[in-house]
C-alpha cells in the first residue's frame, strides 16, 4: 500500500490526523485548476524521504540523508506540535580544469514538516543519524491505567 502525502492549511505540513484535506484538498489551486507553486514545492521536498512509522511507546521518523552532517541539519518543533526537519545539501566546488558531464544528485536547501499528534511528548524527543539516515524518536505521553475507586459506607 503506498501512502501519499497530503498538504494542509496551505502550507506544506503533513497532517494524517485531518481527514478533511484528504477528500477536499487544502490549496486553493487543487479546486480551482489554477496553476501555483505546488509542483516545485512538491519537487523540492520529494528528494527528501521521511517514513512516519507510530509504535505502542512513540512516533518514529526517518530520513534519507545520504552525504550529510549531523550539523547540516536542524530539527525543530514549531507552534508545540509541528515537528520541521531541514537542512541544506551544499553544492560541490568545481576546481580549475574540472568538467562535470552530469549532475543528478539533489543539492539546496531542504524542509519537512510534520503535525504530530496530541500525545507527542515533545519534551522528549531525541535524534540520531547513521549511515545517512536521521532518526527522530517522539516519546508518547503513557494513558494512566484505569483507576478502581473504593466505595465508603457510612
Amino acid at each position: 500500500m503506498a501512502l501519499t502525502p497530503f498538504f494542509v492549511g496551505g502550507s506544506d505540513i503533513f497532517d494524517p490526523f485531518n481527514f478533511d484535506s484528504l477528500l477536499f484538498g487544502n490549496r486553493l489551486s487543487d479546486r480551482t485548476g489554477g496553476s501555483s507553486s505546488y509542483a516545485r514545492d512538491v519537487a523540492a521536498v520529494a528528494n527528501t524521504q521521511v517514513d512516519w512509522k507510530e509504535t505502542a511507546e512513540a512516533h518514529v521518523f526517518k530520513a534519507n540523508l545520504p552525504g550529510l552532517s549531523k550539523e547540516e541539519v536542524k530539527i525543530q518543533v514549531q507552534d508545540g506540535r509541528v515537528l520541521q526537519i531541514s537542512g541544506e545539501r551544499k553544492k560541490e566546488e568545481v576546481s580549475h580544469g574540472e568538467k562535470w558531464h552530469r549532475v543528478e544528485r539533489a543539492q539546496g536547501s531542504f524542509l519537512r514538516r510534520f503535525r504530530l499528534p496530541e500525545t507527542a511528548q515533545v519534551e522528549g524527543i531525541s535524534a540520531s543519524m547513521e549511515n545517512g539516515v536521521l532518526t527522530v524518536t517522539v516519546p508518547k505521553f503513557q494513558k494512566p491505567a484505569p483507576k478502581t475507586i473504593e466505595i465508603q459506607c457510612s
